[in-house]
């Protein structure tokens, strides 16, 4: 009985770490300061591959002949506003991680970049993204958020 609750509390103070955690994360995108830092930071380091107009590489939904697919539009037809805000940070910081944050067979051309911004430059270029989403989209990715929170997942 002693080792059961033991299980139980370490289990509640794990979650409630994890949810700690993650809310470190969470993306300013009605912090008129923070968003305009965030286009310059998005401009400066993603604009390249994802577009100055968040509009993706052409075909990004297709494999090219290097078995990669194209970088993703992070405007409202891609798929960024699907995943919560710690997911978002996750991929930034450290790049798609086959295994970790993406299927093992799946290769990325998506770099880290925990060693060129610091995590108040990826969330205000993410803070950036999202505040370009209608308000639709942008509930659904904070309920998203909300989720990952409660549940750890």
């Amino acid at each position: 009985m002693v080792s059961v609750k033991l299980i139980a509390i370490l289990f509640i103070m794990n979650s409630t770490v994890l949810a700690e955690e993650k809310s470190r994360f969470l993306l300013k995108d009605t912090k008129i300061s923070v968003v305009k830092e965030g286009k310059k930071v998005y401009g400066t380091y993603c604009a390249v591959c994802h577009g100055k107009n968040l509009e993706g590489q052409p075909n990004w939904e297709t494999f090219g002949a290097d078995g990669r697919l194209p970088a993703p539009p992070h405007d409202e037809s891609g798929h960024t506003w699907h995943h919560p805000d710690s997911y978002l940070v996750e991929v930034v910081t450290n790049g798609f991680t086959p295994g970790k944050n993406k299927p093992l067979e799946y290769e990325s051309n998506m770099p880290a970049f925990k060693n060129i911004l610091d995590v108040d430059q990826i969330i205000s270029a993410l803070s950036y993204i999202k505040s370009t989403w209608s308000i639709d989209y942008r509930e659904w990715q904070e309920n998203a958020t909300r989720n990952d929170i409660s549940t750890g997942q």
